[in-house]
């Protein structure tokens, strides 16, 4: 506990907060839009088969003597059940006899069809292009749609794997600013690729870079706020993702051009760069990872920032050694996430560790991706029994509110950072002890 009084000496919620806050927030808001981009980019419109009479541009109005292109549609294409143009085939040769049919005719055999060998025709009347009309992913094509959606959840499920373990490693602000720039980078030549197995990659890595934003952003804010606002900065970060949600909505309104909303979701990501520079790294973790003097220099920074000089003045090399002592022993002890579940009472607990704290939000990351990876599967099980896959989205998070009952409290705790103070804290046992007892006399 002992970085939590250094905390609260230099200001666990001041004016050096409120500032980091304001520049992660945009992070949030824009990582947002990339997350839920496929939403407007793979926008499947209104399309048919092309046509030659009716869509060659070389084709005079008189070749078509005095027939509407309605009309001529109906010779053409041929109609699904509701009556409408069908999206996937057209008629082999010209069908002119049904334009004398008043009626239904029931002896009359079906034309010859075939799949629209030459392309198709788009409505263009609410988005002008999409990656769906760019590369035509319809009819046949049109499970390569899904490719793109399940690749971007792909790279968040391998972003949230190896994201946690570089940021532990190398620090929280480093990973962040490569990502940054990263994302800068491939979100930017998607807007331009001619190719759509190099979009499909492109989209891939920016998936890569998303997850991890977002984990670097929300710990370089929590790990500099007190235990008991944190409630509240958890808060923050969920809506500011609720307003890029919002954002995505009235981009894609006005930039209906899915090269121009590629474009305009991916650049500011290089002025998110540059501004990242004054973003502070966890003081704690430079300490634990053998850097005294630049924690040191944080944590003043930080006094300064907030207003407490005295504090910041006050702060020395053996002072700092000295309340960081039991951490800094326990970090001599090689753990790695499997620690997690090998001891019996953290397999009972959600206590995130310091050291495996990066590893283990990407671990809860990659659970949270593999059940956004499955879910479009789920769908196919409509074949069966058409209300199976709604079944299963209500029962799961039926099963998993049930499941949190289990948890034990831990309002009014202390935040616990080693394996050590899990293991031999019996205080901290006691009084979770005493808070599940409670819950279950009282709960019927």
């Amino acid at each position: 506990m002992a970085f939590q009084e250094l905390l609260d000496q230099v200001g666990g919620l001041g004016k050096f907060q409120i500032l980091q806050m304001v520049l992660i927030v945009p992070f949030l808001v824009m990582t947002a839009c990339q997350m839920f981009l496929e939403n407007f980019t793979t926008v499947i419109p209104g399309h048919r088969c092309w046509v030659h009479t009716l869509d060659n541009d070389t084709v005079s109005d008189n070749d078509s003597g005095i027939l509407s292109p309605d009309t001529l549609l109906r010779i053409f294409i041929p109609l699904d059940s509701d009556l409408r143009p069908e999206k996937c085939h057209r008629f082999i040769h010209p069908q002119w006899q049904l334009l004398h049919l008043n009626g239904s005719v029931t002896n009359m055999t079906e034309p010859d069809k075939e799949t629209c060998l030459d392309g198709w025709v788009y409505d263009q009347s609410s988005f002008p292009s999409t990656i769906v009309t760019e590369w035509d992913l319809v009819c046949n094509y049109q499970s390569q749609k899904s490719v793109v959606q399940s690749l971007f959840m792909a790279g968040m499920l391998v972003g949230g794997l190896i994201g946690g373990h570089l940021s532990d490693r190398f620090g929280r602000k480093l990973i962040l600013r490569w990502c940054l720039l990263q994302l800068t980078v491939v979100g930017t030549s998607a807007a331009f690729v001619s190719n759509f197995h190099i979009y499909c990659l492109l989209r891939f890595l920016s998936g890569c870079s998303s997850i991890i934003i977002l984990a670097n952003d929300g710990m370089l804010i929590t790990e500099w706020i007190r235990p008991p606002s944190r409630v509240m900065v958890i808060t923050v970060i969920s809506c500011a993702l609720s307003v890029g949600h919002i954002l995505l909505g009235g981009l894609a309104f006005v930039f209906r051009e899915w090269r121009t909303l590629q474009l305009v979701v991916s650049v500011p990501f290089l002025v998110f760069f540059f501004s990242s520079r004054w973003l502070v790294e966890s003081a704690r973790w430079l300490i634990i990872n053998n850097k005294p003097e630049e924690g040191l220099e944080a944590l003043r920074k930080v006094a300064y920032t907030n207003g407490m000089q005295n504090a910041g003045d006050a702060l020395t090399m053996e002072g700092l050694r000295s309340s960081m002592q039991d951490e800094l022993e326990a970090a001599q002890t090689k753990v790695t996430i499997w620690d997690l579940f090998h001891t019996p009472i953290l397999r009972k607990r959600t206590c995130i560790l310091l050291f495996v704290r990066a590893r283990a939000l990407g671990l809860e990351t990659v659970a949270s991706r593999c059940g956004a990876t499955l879910a479009p599967l789920l769908m196919m099980l409509m074949e069966y029994l058409s209300i199976l896959p709604w079944i299963i989205y209500g029962v799961s998070p039926i099963i998993a509110g049930l499941a949190v009952l289990i948890l034990p409290e831990t309002r009014n705790l202390p935040l616990l950072d080693t394996l050590h103070d899990v293991k031999n804290n019996k205080e901290f046992s006691r009084k979770v002890n005493e808070i599940n007892s409670f819950v279950k006399v009282t709960k019927f």
